[in-house]
């Protein structure tokens, strides 16, 4: 749970994006000390974003990715509890989504992720608190970043495979991401006018719970 507004409101202790923003500094000044590539995952508080930003000026070599709820959801939707919303780091509020938009504009973040985490029904239904970090994504990634980025017209359809696609597969030096001649042919056909309602208890993983469902979306594989 993000500390803030929310959190006060629905009694549930939060954490100060300032955690988060210490631990980034932390390892950016490691990795200059040390020589080496550092990637930051699930980046969430503009406070760490500016942090990386600066790192990349100074010549750090540093690389980081966001997840789509951190793109797309808010600290809001915690006031439901549902345990859907637990994520680690937490939702937070929309001063940190519109950065973490910004970054992904101005190639700060260099990658967009799914973060899938399936649990057992079991795990995820006890009180807020209780339960384990995170949901499945995976199944919905595609078409809540299509739906919320890309027909909102805030990015264009090539920015978005390029951040989900091809971008990261470079960064991890992945034979894949290409559509060139005699590389594997890892194609995904999109439709992306498609309108859909997710339903999370049709997913195939097994883990059945989604912040987003009932959520309906534009695009499908």
């Amino acid at each position: 749970m993000h500390e803030g507004a929310v959190s006060a409101l629905i009694g549930v202790p939060g954490i100060p994006s300032i955690a988060e923003d210490i631990a980034v500094a932390r390892d950016a000044i490691i990795a200059k000390y040390t020589g080496t590539h550092i990637h930051i995952a699930h980046v969430a508080s503009k406070g760490a974003l500016d942090i990386i930003r600066k790192a990349k000026k100074d010549g750090i070599n540093i690389t980081c990715e966001v997840t789509v709820h951190h793109l797309t959801l808010t600290d809001e939707a915690c006031r439901t509890y549902s345990t859907a919303t637990k994520v680690s780091p937490p939702l937070r509020s929309r001063e940190h989504v519109e950065a973490m938009r910004e970054g992904l504009k101005d190639g700060t973040i260099d990658a967009i992720v799914t973060d899938h985490a399936p649990h057992a029904p079991e795990e995820k239904d006890v009180e807020f608190r209780y339960a384990p970090n995170g949901f499945c994504g995976l199944e919905t990634s595609v078409g809540v970043i299509l739906t919320e980025l890309y027909h909102s017209k805030l990015f264009t359809i090539n920015e978005l495979v390029n951040k989900m696609s091809t971008a990261p597969a470079k960064l991890f030096d992945l034979d894949a991401g290409t559509l060139k001649v005699g590389k594997n042919a890892d194609v995904t056909i999109l439709d992306l006018d498609k309108e859909w309602v997710v339903d999370s208890s049709k997913f195939y993983t097994k883990g059945k719970l989604s912040p987003f469902n009932g959520k309906l979306v534009r695009a499908k594989q």
